[in-house]
């Protein structure tokens, strides 16, 4: 028995793949963002990193430091 295609049936296959073959691109392009984001993170998180150093390494947040330290050693001996 010989099966006649539908036009309908040809059509609707095409639109598939051309859905299928859409959405992989979307995916595609959502993977180039979601880098784009983690770089932008990482440089946000250095540049955070630098300034929270910058504050640590200065003189009064160092003595504030250094008698925090002091006193709880003081206490637990």
């Amino acid at each position: 028995m010989i099966r006649r295609l539908d036009p309908k049936d040809e059509l609707r296959d095409v639109g598939c793949t051309l859905r299928t073959r859409r959405g992989r691109l979307n995916l595609a392009a959502e993977a180039g963002m979601t880098t784009a984001e983690y770089a932008v993170g990482t440089l946000a998180a250095c540049a955070f990193a630098a300034t929270l150093l910058a504050v640590v390494r200065s003189g009064a947040v160092r003595s504030a430091l250094s008698d925090l330290i002091t006193t709880a050693l003081s206490i637990a001996s």
